[in-house]
């Protein structure tokens, strides 16, 4: 299996940092040692960002079979009470009221300007209990910002459980997913519809399943007790999955065109700017609302894009993008696409320079290339099968 080349640089996540004590590890620590698994800190844990095989190996495996992540640092919410659906009503982007019990939605948390604090899926478990999955370096700010607004608005009739620290998550992604979850579990999870969710288990370990994912292809994440998360594990690479980390996780969501918070969205962007408007609910009234119907009725002044460019010169966050020399805007995120065999990118630029097809510059270090605003996203899966958004 291919590893990938010294001078192909694939990730947005930026030069890892020393690991140190500090960190969080989840349940599978170990196993990603004992795997070789090159351990970096992200978000506060200490997180695989590729295995001996290499990020081309993970990346294939995942576009043409099934690979398998630890997103055990990602957090786990559950929102409870009388007042959960009016409260998450109020903090999201998107509408609880209108989401039926067995189904999940993506949106946006904003603060009172529109920027986005995080992206998240949240599911509806019953009529009165939800479970919310912020972002792993943006949990402590999301628990924060709901217990504000459960205390000020919705207390009593709303609760908040963070079971981040004795649960365990995993994402099992690809087009062979289906058939072997469908052997694995003991209950017909191959037929569920694209954003939903089941309950189940693989040997004997209890599982919460979404349809859903962050690589552009079909998958299923499975919410997990304890260490059962090993047994879980253990059970999907026994039947041929490839362990895959961090790397491989930024190409494949980039290929598909997602955002990353820390890149595409933070708190000084907008949904609106990003692109994101049909996760944005112009029907009800929630923090940053106001903000937010007036881009969508009179636009915005920059715009996300996609662009590409030949090779694998690829373009790293922070690279101004020009316009005749004139800086128009800045890249967010950039990689070699391995499914593509091109280098892409996203980026932020007046609204003038974002039709597809327009012909811009990249700045790399002084020098400068060409590069095609081109749609989003660059890779879509041949068959309609559940994406996130």
């Amino acid at each position: 299996m291919l590893s990938a080349p010294a001078h192909t640089h694939f990730s947005s996540l930026g030069a890892p940092s020393i690991l140190t004590g500090d960190n969080l590890q989840t349940a599978l620590y170990d196993t990603h040692v004992s795997l070789g698994g090159r351990m970096v800190p992200f978000g506060g844990w200490d997180m695989p960002v590729q295995y001996p095989a290499g990020i081309l190996a993970e990346v294939k495996a995942v576009r043409t079979a099934t690979g398998i992540f630890d997103v055990s640092h990602m957090g786990r919410l559950y929102l409870s009470g009388p007042k959960a659906t009016e409260f998450l009503d109020w903090v999201l982007t998107g509408s609880a009221s209108t989401l039926r019990v067995g189904r999940a939605r993506y949106c946006m948390i904003c603060n009172e300007k529109g920027g986005v604090i995080d992206d998240t899926i949240f599911y509806r478990l019953s009529e009165e209990r939800y479970l919310l999955i912020p972002n792993a370096g943006n949990r402590p700010a999301v628990v924060s910002w709901f217990q504000r607004w459960i205390d000020e608005k919705f207390s009593p009739g709303c609760t908040m459980e963070d079971v981040t620290a004795t649960t365990g998550l995993l994402a099992f992604q690809g087009p062979g997913t289906p058939e072997t979850i469908g052997k694995l579990a003991d209950t017909p999870l191959s037929e569920m519809r694209p954003f939903s969710w089941a309950e189940s288990a693989i040997q004997g370990a209890p599982l919460l399943v979404g349809r859903t994912g962050y690589t552009g292809e079909d998958g299923f994440e499975m919410l997990v007790q304890g260490s059962d998360v090993i047994k879980v594990w253990t059970a999907l690479t026994d039947s041929g999955a490839i362990p895959c980390g961090l790397g491989a996780r930024d190409v494949l969501r980039l290929e598909a065109g997602l955002p990353l918070h820390g890149h595409e969205i933070d708190e000084e962007t907008t949904p609106i700017e990003a692109g994101l408007d049909r996760f944005v609910s112009v029907d009800k009234e929630y923090v940053g609302s106001d903000v937010l119907k007036g881009q969508k009725d009179n636009g915005v002044d920059r715009k996300l894009v996609g662009f590409t460019l030949p090779g694998r010169s690829a373009p790293r966050a922070g690279y101004d993008l020009l316009h005749e020399g004139e800086p128009i805007g800045a890249v967010t995120s950039g990689s070699y696409s391995p499914t593509l065999d091109t280098s892409i990118g996203m980026g932020y630029v007046s609204v003038r320079y974002a039709e597809p097809g327009a012909i811009l510059d990249l700045d790399i270090r002084g020098r400068t290339s060409q590069v095609t605003v081109t749609e989003l996203p660059f890779y879509q899966r041949p068959s309609k099968r559940p994406r996130r958004p």
